[in-house]
């Protein structure tokens, strides 16, 4: 023996044997006993992370003695967990069985810790695949709408947000690798949401609060497009696909691919969409009873384009990158009148020009030490500008430049509890400038401290978390203008107001200054009752600071074909003034229970939820009129002879508080006949109402359906069919909408060609032309959902 092998003999005599490196080895098998290839084997609480071979064999080194967790995953089975005591400085073996699972279980990347829809206490949802390219659309809440507990908002086809159990709005934080997608979609329906589907790898959706993660803003939940513009390994890969859609003309491009170097990865994607005024089944205003053989919603067409560059720093412990986008998009604007309906005319179009550069540095270092086990870092720059076009000239413009930091720190496990803390700042200068330049510029600023942290007991995971946030929103050119505000008779032919009047120009100007400080608490279990099945438990409290939007804003807003005043104002004698009620937080408190069968041919989740919030702030119609600002000069034949004509006024809507109730619940039930023939089924419902009697606006129908699908080797085949009920459970103003049922369609077949996996799609919707009309849409009466439409396309993989 050498001097050398002494000294080591030496040293690991006197060690203690916690420090002594060992390993755990094991294969992966399914239950038919073969082995499963590129499992993911995850050593919970650090960054350790490894794939199974051929043979479903797996190796984790370097380990000390004590409690180790596994975490195993593979497509098309169930999550494994397994706990390994390691001790007496011995290696351990192991052997672990995956369970078939028919309902797709996806980690979320949109958390510091592991969630997802099968063993999270809170509902959790992942479109990805596949599935994802099959539902993919124009933009994100028709992307979405088919996921259990999520609508669309949509707005003819050219702008929609997601509707989660309800909620929507500034209520609904949409993110990019977890920063906020920072666009005004949130501010409008008719203002597209800035982020592309065809490009991303997953989007994920937490219902219910998430305002742990995210802050106030996600109040009602959060939807997170996941893509790799800062690449995290070198590997070279690609996707690209070519498509057309008869519905609207519509043409597709898009491509993404990452490559790159041991020490360097690279990755680029881009995208390219343009579409004419889409067909509808029947006249798109239910007015309308002008004879057509073809109909259409008039400037609902669309032209998009966009790129990202990234690149990012590979080392031993992380990586840390940073990427470019440019996001372009025009696109009509339908229904944009001032007042009673106009005819349409190309030369009056109105339509809206976006332009958006994001700028996100992206990073990861696995500490490992005794103390700390990894720091993630988020940070991002976002310069966007939206330009709404009228008569040729820019009638009013919307911007918004946000910068934002996000820093995860956990810890290594101690006491088998993993967690950590995060910091969250992010500020926004929002202004708009213009004839509809309803809300004044303003500044948010919010700064936040959060702590979450789960650990398994037994049978049972236990997640807890509070996140503390200081918001101020600052404004000092607030106008209240002295309107000329007057109600209707019921007849809409006369104002009970006095014409002989001179209209005041008189205009007061506000210096605005908020602070809030918004505390969300949240506490979960999931309890493994019997094999193959859990019970789950959420319940949180979350606030919310109010938006600028809902606060400050006095003018007409096109989009929404209202009036809207801010919450700051109120009504007195037909005339408004500052408001004496205070400014308060808006309280949600929430219940999440799920029932989930996890492994086995069949497979289910079932939600229900209760949510109370308090000091709800909505809308309402104060039943009184105000001009929309805008002169409209149709000729000697529509000259305003008549005093009382009324055509350039909108209603005025009035923001205030009360408390609402939401409840309902989402059923998912999958059901792997073959290993080619799987049958899904789908429902939810939400009952949005006021505490106190009385119906939220634009709250989506029951639903229910169902879908087929057929996959081999090469042939993959889908039907489903979606019932949508009627809606008569409205609030005032609104209108019953009447039921629909819609049937969609697809196949794609898998060859080889010059060495690339290729496939080749046709995709139907709407197969029976059916009329059907969004409840949740707020052109639901002159933009109906697109007719028959069918799609072909080719993807690529390399």
């Amino acid at each position: 023996m050498n001097n050398i092998s002494k000294i080591a003999v030496v040293i690991a005599t006197l060690l203690p044997a916690s420090v002594l490196a060992q390993s755990i080895k094991g294969v992966v098998l399914n239950n038919q006993g073969k082995a499963v290839a590129n499992a993911t084997v995850d050593l919970e609480g650090s960054d350790q992370k490894v794939t199974t071979n051929d043979k479903g064999e797996f190796e984790i080194s370097g380990l000390n003695n004590g409690l180790k967790e596994l975490h195993i995953s593979a497509p098309g089975y169930a999550h494994l967990h397994r706990d390994i005591t390691l001790a007496n400085d011995q290696d351990h073996s192991a052997t672990f069985n995956l369970k078939r699972s028919p309902i797709e279980v996806i980690d979320v990347e949109a958390t510091p810790i592991h969630m997802s829809a099968m063993e999270s206490a809170s509902p959790v949802s992942v479109l990805s695949g596949e599935q994802l390219r099959r539902q993919q659309a124009s933009t994100l809440g028709d992307s979405l709408e088919k996921l259990p507990g999520v609508n669309t908002n949509f707005h003819a086809k050219v702008a929609s947000t997601p509707v989660i159990r309800g909620l929507s709005g500034p209520r609904v934080l949409i993110t990019q690798n977890g920063l906020d997608v920072s666009d005004v979609s949130r501010v409008g329906p008719d203002h597209s949401v800035a982020s592309e589907a065809s490009t991303a790898q997953q989007i994920e959706v937490l219902r219910g609060p998430a305002t742990l993660f995210y802050g106030s803003g996600a109040i009602g939940g959060v939807v997170n497009v996941v893509d790799s513009r800062v690449p995290t390994d070198s590997t070279t890969r690609g996707e690209w696909n070519l498509e057309h859609n008869s519905v609207d003309e519509q043409k597709v491009a898009s491509f993404n691919a990452t490559t790159g170097t041991e020490s360097f990865a690279f990755y680029a994607d881009a995208f390219w969409r343009e579409s004419d005024d889409y067909e509808v089944p029947v006249a798109a205003d239910i007015e309308d009873t002008e004879h057509s053989s073809k109909y259409v919603v008039e400037n609902s067409n669309e032209d998009s384009d966009g790129f990202t560059l990234g690149t990012s720093y590979l080392f031993e412990q992380g990586y840390l990158g940073v990427a470019v986008e440019q996001f372009n998009r025009q696109y009509g604007i339908p229904g944009h009148t001032h007042g009673e309906e106009e005819e349409y005319s190309e030369e009056e179009a109105v339509f809206a020009d976006l332009e958006q550069t994001k700028v996100q540095l992206l990073g990861e270092y696995n500490i490992d030490s005794e103390w700390l086990s990894k720091i993630n870092l988020r940070a991002g720059h976002t310069d966007y500008e939206h330009a709404e076009i009228e008569h040729g000239a820019v009638g009013t413009t919307f911007k918004n430049e946000t910068n934002e930091l996000r820093v995860d720190i956990l810890h290594s496990q101690f006491d088998e509890w993993n967690g950590g803390v995060s910091f969250h700042y992010k500020k926004s200068d929002v202004e708009a400038q213009g004839s509809e330049a309803f809300t004044p510029p303003s500044v948010t600023e919010s700064i936040a401290f959060a702590i979450m942290e789960e650990k398994h007991f037994g049978d049972f995971l236990v997640q807890l978390g509070g996140r503390v946030e200081r918001v101020t929103i600052d404004a000092n050119n607030v106008l209240l203008p002295e309107i000329d505000a007057h109600a209707h008779d019921e007849d809409g032919d006369e104002h009970d107001h006095d014409h002989g009047h001179e209209e005041s120009n008189y205009t007061r100007v506000f210096d605005v200054a908020q602070e809030f400080t918004p505390v969300s608490l949240s506490t979960g279990v999931v309890w493994d009752f019997t094999p193959g099945y859990n019970l789950g438990l959420s319940v949180s409290r979350s606030e919310r600071a109010p938006s600028a939007s809902e606060l400050l804003s006095f003018g007409p807003h096109i989009g929404t074909a209202t009036y809207e005043v801010g919450a700051l104002f109120d009504t007195h004698d037909d005339h408004f003034e500052l408001s004496e009620e205070a400014i308060d937080l808006e309280t949600a408190n929430n219940i999440d229970l799920t029932f989930r069968k996890t492994e086995g041919d069949i497979g289910f989740i079932f939600n229900a939820f209760y949510n109370q919030v308090d000091n709800y702030y909505y809308q309402v119609n104060t039943g009184l009129y105000a001009e929309s600002g805008h002169d409209h000069d149709h000729g000697d034949e529509h000259a305003h002879e008549d005093e009382h004509d009324h055509s350039s006024e909108l209603p005025v809507y009035l923001f205030k508080t009360d408390d609402v109730v939401l409840h309902g619940f989402e059923a998912q039930v999958a059901w792997q006949l073959t290993d080619e023939f799987k049958v899904d089924l789908f429902s939810d419902y939400v009952r949005a109402r006021l505490k106190d009697g009385g119906d939220l606006p634009r709250t989506p129908p029951l639903r229910f359906g169902t879908e087929f699908s057929y996959q081999t080797e090469n042939l993959t085949a889908n039907i489903h069919v979606t019932r949508y009920q009627e809606q008569d459970r409205i609030a005032q103003q609104e209108t019953t909408t009447d039921g629909y049922t819609l049937v969609d369609a697809s196949i794609s077949y898998d060859l080889s060609v010059l060495n690339q996996d290729v496939s080749l799609y046709l995709k139907g919707t709407n197969l029976t032309d059916t009329e059907a009309r969004v409840h949740s849409s707020f052109l639901k009466d002159i933009a109906p959902r697109p007719g028959r439409s069918f799609a072909l396309g080719v993807r690529g993989y390399f």
